[in-house]
């Protein structure tokens, strides 16, 4: 039988059958799941039998996937960071379209540079505000 043929019939076996293939598959009792579940583990099963696994260079990858761990060169900004330089921020503040542009050091605004974007937003409002939350770039802020 070959792969392909024995995958397609995964789905039509019984509960009880599967369970059967996945101690002769696995060496192990299988878990308590549902049927699809079952289908899904041991269609890649019988793939990895007939083809080896994954490759070592796949596993190191996939590991570095793991929550906690990051890739090199691939780390994400932090909640909050400054956007790329370039980046036009607008943000409509009672009735009035204001935009920014984000510097390589700080910000420009209406002519002038600012250090941050809370300045920014104190020249706009009048008033002291988060400037990442002000711009919407930190969760629970103006969008």
């Amino acid at each position: 039988m070959t792969t392909l043929s024995e995958i397609t019939l995964l789905p039509k076996k019984s509960l009880q059958e599967l369970n059967q293939l996945w101690r002769t598959l696995f060496n192990a009792d299988p878990p308590q799941a549902g049927k699809d579940y079952l289908v899904r583990r041991l269609a890649y099963r019988v793939q990895e039998l007939a083809h080896g696994g994954v490759s070592d260079a796949a596993a190191s990858i996939l590991d570095g996937l793991k929550p906690g761990k990051l890739l090199p060169g691939k780390q994400p900004k932090p909640e909050g960071a400054t956007p790329a330089p370039g980046t036009r921020l607008i943000r409509e503040w009672q009735g009035v379209e204001h935009t920014v542009t984000v510097l390589d050091s700080g910000f420009e605004y209406g002519g002038c540079k600012y250090k941050s974007l809370s300045a920014v937003a104190k020249a706009i409002t009048g008033t002291h505000w988060s400037g990442p939350l002000f711009f919407g770039l930190r969760k629970g802020g103006a969008a």
